[in-house]
């Protein structure tokens, strides 16, 4: 059974922001001759390896609400983190944006049930482009959206 992992995405504007930081991440290690894995470092590697392997995702909340979802594609033991030893989330590189949901701050990662997660964001009819996530949230708490 899938289960998948939210994490705060600490100092980001947006998923456009968090694209550019990944990106660079990845540039960075590909200069740095190593390989240009996409990768977030955490201190706990997770129990349920199995499930967030099986077609989970990390559910990243920016700035109080859920954007956002990318692949977990693996796991890496050993992994320095802080200058003690951590575990590397292994990412895809495609960012799939979600459906906003508000979520409290709270400190590591959790887990989160397929049943309890975001869906992915409808696209508009063809022609029509996605409006900023600003005035999406602001037409959503006029209840328009």
């Amino acid at each position: 059974m899938t289960v998948h992992l939210i994490k705060l995405c600490v100092g980001v504007e947006d998923v456009d922001h968090l694209a550019r930081l990944q990106s660079a991440r990845v540039k960075r290690a590909r200069e740095g001759g190593e390989r240009p894995v996409l990768r977030h470092c955490t201190r706990h590697a997770p129990k349920r390896l199995e499930e967030l392997l099986d077609g989970g995702s990390i559910f990243w909340v920016i700035k109080g609400v859920i954007r956002v979802r990318q692949r977990l594609i693996g796991i890496e033991e050993g992994v320095v983190y802080d200058g003690r030893a951590g575990c590397g989330l292994v990412l895809g590189r495609k960012l799939v944006r979600t459906e906003p949901r508000p979520f409290r701050a709270f400190q590591g990662w959790r887990y989160l049930k397929a049943e309890d997660a975001p869906a992915d964001a409808r696209r508009g009819p063809e022609g029509e482009g996605r409006l900023p996530d600003g005035m999406a949230a602001e037409l959503r708490e006029l209840g328009l959206l």
